[in-house]
């Protein structure tokens, strides 16, 4: 692809299904001050659909990708969700449940320069619920499929393992990013095209701290050589990202930005580096899209609210270094 032209640069781009079964409603602010005991006056104030693949979905839609999402939705905050879903033009398949939508929250505070992000444990599915979101990720056609985020109460540890079997069975892309025992028993499933911790969820994985690059690389390569997923990319913070493929490990610095919000932020990365994939981009394409949709994402409030325009300028900033 070249760096002049947009993410998507073939006639009729793959079509890409996310999986989202704990979506939330993300409430984000700023305030001068959080302190204890008092209130805290808030300004600046976003609201965004949330949860992994609904992370994804929505920056594959800004980056003219061809996705459909595939959520868990309940009570009166799940009506609200799929309305802001609908009003940002993402297309939809709702797995109706019975537990509320939950409502996530992520305050700035402006003078410690900190970002609180609370996080709700969301609602519990039964089985019946669970079984009738296997059935849409069944039924819906596409050539690639995400699963992204965190499991509800009530869903099985091998929950995404069981989406990679129906993938399999469809001849699709299985691409996941998710933690603790749901990603690893994911890995053990093996056969995804693409895996997405971040540093601390591959140091989870290991059981150890993985501090020198080396270790990194030789962890992220060996799950590629156990044929546990084709591509491993770790999110590495400040210190970038790196990608793993039978070929070796490719890295990549972060860019400087400034944080307004890093909320959202590997689900802008994932998104962006499974959409290069998709359209026939190299791995070094994908590593490049995946490192400036990042960036993108954490200087924007809120969640993920970025622009392609944007991404498009940082992928070509990264793209002029050698």
């Amino acid at each position: 692809m070249s760096v002049a032209n947009p993410l998507v640069s073939v006639p009729m781009p793959p079509r890409i299904i996310t999986l989202t079964l704990n979506p939330a409603l993300d409430l984000a602010a700023e305030a001068d001050e959080v302190v204890p005991t008092h209130k805290i006056r808030m300004h600046h104030e976003h609201a965004d659909p949330g949860g992994g693949g609904v992370n994804v979905a929505r920056v594959l839609q800004e980056l003219g990708g061809d996705v459909i999402a595939i959520v868990a939705t309940g009570g009166a905050t799940g009506r609200v969700f799929e309305e802001m879903l609908d009003e940002a033009r993402v297309r939809r398949r709702s797995v109706p449940v019975t537990g509320q939508t939950r409502v996530s929250l992520n305050v700035q505070d402006l003078k410690r320069g900190l970002e609180y992000r609370f996080v709700p444990q969301g609602p519990t599915l039964t089985f019946a619920e669970f079984e009738a979101c296997l059935a849409a990720v069944d039924m819906e056609p596409g050539e690639w499929l995400i699963a992204s985020g965190s499991l509800p109460h009530g869903v099985p540890d091998d929950a995404y393992a069981k989406v990679a079997r129906i993938a399999a069975r469809k001849g699709q892309r299985f691409v996941v990013d998710t933690s603790g025992a749901a990603l690893a028993v994911a890995l053990a499933q093996g056969g995804c095209e693409l895996v997405k911790p971040s540093l601390g969820e591959l140091e989870h994985l290991v059981g150890r701290e993985l501090k020198d690059p080396r270790e990194q690389n030789r962890e992220a390569m060996a799950l590629v050589r156990q044929g546990a997923a084709r591509m491993v990319a770790v999110t590495l913070g400040a210190d970038g990202a790196l990608l793993a493929t039978e070929g070796g490990v490719l890295r990549v610095p972060a860019m400087d930005e400034a944080m307004h919000s890093s909320v959202g932020a590997g689900d802008a990365f994932l998104a962006a580096a499974t959409l290069a994939l998709a359209c026939g981009g190299t791995p070094a394409n994908a590593l490049d899209w995946g490192t400036a949709a990042g960036a993108a994402a954490i200087a924007c409030a809120g969640t993920a609210r970025l622009r392609r325009a944007d991404v498009e300028a940082r992928y070509r900033a990264l793209c002029s270094h050698p």
